[in-house]
């Protein structure tokens, strides 16, 4: 499994060959030597602002590729379980994400997000820098080729309160049934009369690679787990499909989404 590094140099390295060019000829049109290109590309030269926003101008990518770089800056402050759970999340085919206590944060407002992290745990600079790598990690769902993200949340999700923020449940509620409406983002909420429920266990995710290997991922409040040993994917995607049994289909679930809006808006 490559770095996200390697993730963004074979980002750079696809992006020319679908033009078919060639090294030499995506270096002269962005003003580098065709050895310049093939150094970035192979990890012995690091790609620059100064790089990447030329490939970026004369592209016409509207930035693609200087996000990339800054989003690598705030990755390197980040702990290295989250560096490695990314890195599947951007390769996977397949997102399937169950949460008992927040939206997940793939579908999360920025208001939303911050939100999330109130309580003194965080200083302002820690909240700013977590929440734009969190929105940055969306970026995932809006590329050509987006993986399947089938979320699971319990109804208290959307009837939770934000104190001393109105209108943010309005705005993420409305968001929430916004995604759910395109075909690669599928939504149920598991309702509150099913009362007693495996999921209640708490949050994961599991992530399906192209070579059909699973990983899962699971939290809590100080660390994370990742995991990949066969018989642990296969008991968690055993809660996976029990969990998944006890929500509504796609349809009324976004009908309740639009209704819980709905009731925070009065």
């Amino acid at each position: 499994m490559g770095t996200v590094t390697d993730y963004v140099l074979e980002e750079l390295r696809l992006f020319r060959m679908g033009f078919g060019l060639s090294q030499d000829d995506f270096g002269r049109g962005i003003g580098y030597s065709g050895s310049h290109v093939s150094s970035v590309e192979t990890g012995g030269r690091p790609p620059t602002k100064e790089y990447m926003r030329a490939v970026d101008t004369h592209h016409q990518t509207g930035g693609r590729f200087l996000r990339m770089l800054d989003g690598l800056a705030r990755l390197d402050a980040e702990p290295a379980w989250l560096r490695e759970w990314i890195e599947f999340e951007r390769e996977a085919t397949t997102l399937r994400w169950f949460e008992l206590a927040y939206v997940p944060g793939l579908l999360q407002t920025e208001r939303y997000a911050r939100a999330t992290l109130a309580g003194g745990r965080f200083d302002a600079e820690d909240v700013d820098r977590i929440v734009a790598a969190r929105l940055e990690r969306q970026a995932i769902l809006h590329r050509p080729r987006p993986p399947q993200l089938i979320a699971v949340l319990d109804e208290a999700v959307l009837r939770r309160p934000v104190l001393d923020q109105p209108g943010l449940m309005v705005e993420q509620c409305e968001h929430l049934a916004q995604l759910a409406a395109a075909e690669h983002i599928q939504v149920h909420i598991v309702p509150t009369d099913a009362g007693m429920y495996l999921g209640m266990g708490g949050q994961f995710i599991i992530a399906e690679l192209p070579d059909g290997e699973r990983v899962t991922y699971a939290d809590n409040q100080l660390t994370a787990q990742i995991v990949d040993a066969p018989t642990d994917v296969a008991k968690l995607a055993k809660t996976w499909e029990i969990v998944r049994n006890e929500a509504l289909p796609r349809r009324q679930s976004t009908e309740l989404i639009k209704e819980v809006a709905k009731s925070w808006a009065c």
